[in-house]
């Protein structure tokens, strides 16, 4: 684990459903050489992708619960979160994109910006994290990535510049051209692990020079000198370009759109460059906390590991070894046999076993510093707590949690499942905040509630699958009462008696 916090990028992976996110980080892994073979998504081998550990992904071939890994790419170390697409599980998205100080936005070259492409961009929004834009399956036919960058102006409202062009589209997708080097990149070998470079093909030169014309006449506004070169027509280097082009990520004012096919194995280490030149490092990204004892004033972080601690724990699993807390800590260090405390319930917590993780593996640290996102092992707290040095007392502002929007009655089939059922449901409330579960008073039903169909079902069946829980599921009973509703006439005796037998 390398310390220079300016060559570090914590990243997200984070767009629609089916778009490649998963695969993309495959062949990211495969690239970085933290891999040695590629697996598909719920490819031939039924093997599965490395991020997708869960036996319920590799099935359905969807991502649940989003993984985080990291790799090496040119000296620069980039942990990568892998997010679902699906608005069941936008928690995942939330929690990851919280804690993270860039993204990539994957788009499908033939389906542009979709339905879980706006959600994910108003989360980025929400959190204000810089990214840029990658137009996966340039391979598929109908692919056209200049109408996607096209959409991502007016359905996103983003500065989108290309940075790129492909050579040929759908069947005869055979390169990129990159803009700013001016120069044309094959993807040779078994697996696209050799990258040719060649000169621009001659029939695409005007279009690459029009396109790099906008590159630039985009990045002036972000570059004095840059705009002084154009104005005194001097020769534009590539570093020029770069420099004003990452300032404006940073800004959240451009976004820089890469392209290529994860499948094929086409534009992705030009991609990871692009993460690592234009996407910022922790100390670029302002972090503010809550000062609980100065009445909630806000107090600016500093990624310095020699300042006193402050760490947000962003997602919790349930592992071999008890809780995995997933951390993220923006200052100070975190070391094993440190003595931390729970800010939220003000108890003292002594820091054990510290991991990496590489989807479900893990690897044993000695600490984690200022910047990087780690693992703790058997800490009770809550998804969004923050653990902080004795004596401090500040609080992270905790990630957005939307409301449920269905339902369903769950009931045990026998006395075993029910005890359970009831572990279970106590073990995902817990791990997902989205997920809420409460007893009907009056029908004794257990409901559960969530984001959508698929999320309540998947938890069913992990009920099954992990719990040996047998649970029937059914919509939930409605409690009819008898009420008034208009005047009527009726004759009514009215029989007094007093004393006597009657």
């Amino acid at each position: 684990m390398k310390k220079e916090i300016e060559k570090v990028r914590n990243i997200g992976i984070s767009a629609h459903i089916d778009s490649g996110k998963t695969t993309l980080t495959e062949r990211i892994l495969f690239f970085t050489k933290r891999i040695h073979a590629i697996h598909d998504v719920k490819g031939k081998d039924g093997v599965g992708a490395t991020m997708d550990s869960m036996e319920l992904e590799k099935e359905r071939g969807i991502t649940i619960a989003s993984a985080a890994t990291y790799c090496e790419w040119r000296g620069h170390e980039v942990n990568i979160i892998d997010t679902p697409g699906h608005v069941d599980f936008t928690i995942e998205v939330e929690r990851s994109l919280r804690v993270l100080d860039g993204a990539i936005l994957v788009l499908c070259a033939v389906g542009g910006v979709q339905s879980q492409s706006i959600t994910v961009d108003q989360q980025m929004k929400r959190y204000k994290v810089p990214c840029v834009a990658f137009v996966n399956k340039c391979d598929r036919s109908g692919a056209n990535p200049s109408r996607v960058i096209a959409q991502l102006r007016e359905k996103l409202g983003h500065n989108a510049v290309a940075m790129q062009l492909p050579i040929g589209l759908e069947a005869d997708f055979e390169g990129i051209i990159d803009l700013v080097a001016m120069k044309a990149l094959y993807f040779d070998g078994e697996n696209g692990e050799a990258v040719r470079v060649e000169q621009i093909p001659d029939h695409l030169m005007p279009e690459a020079l029009a396109k790099r014309e906008e590159l630039i006449d985009a990045a002036t506004m972000y570059s004095d000198s840059l705009t002084e070169a154009v104005l005194e027509e001097q020769e534009i280097s590539a570093g020029m370009i770069l420099r004003a082009v990452r300032r404006g990520v940073l800004a959240r004012q451009l976004t820089p759109v890469f392209m290529g096919s994860a499948y094929k194995n086409k534009g992705v280490q030009p991609l990871l460059n692009g993460v690592t030149e234009l996407l910022p490092c922790p100390k670029d990204v302002a972090n503010q906390a809550l000062d609980m004892a100065r009445e909630e004033a806000p107090v600016e972080l500093f990624t310095d590991s020699q300042k006193p601690l402050v760490a947000l724990a962003f997602k919790l699993e349930d592992g071999a070894y008890g809780q995995l807390t997933y951390i993220r800590v923006y200052q100070g260090s975190m070391a094993k046999g440190d003595t931390i405390i729970n800010i939220r319930t003000g108890k003292k917590v002594k820091v054990g076993r510290l991991a990496r993780m590489h989807a479900d593996q893990m690897e044993d640290i000695k600490d984690i510093p200022a910047g990087y996102i780690g693992a703790l092992f058997g800490i009770d707290c809550a998804s969004g707590d923050t653990f902080a040095a004795p004596g401090l007392e500040l609080t992270m502002t905790s990630m957005y949690v939307p409301d449920p929007v269905i339902s369903l009655a769950i009931a045990p089939k026998d006395h075993k499942s029910e005890i359970n059922m009831s572990k279970a449901l106590t073990r995902f409330t817990k791990e997902d905040p989205t997920f809420r579960v409460h007893t009907n008073d009056e029908t004794g039903d257990t409901i559960i509630s969530g984001m959508g169909e698929l999320h309540l079902e998947v938890y069913i069946e992990r009920m099954l699958r992990e719990y040996s829980a047998q649970v029937i599921p059914g919509m939930p009973r409605v409690a009819y009462r008898e009420t008034i509703t208009r005047r009527a006439e009726f004759d009514y005796i009215h029989k007094k008696q007093t004393g006597g037998a009657g």
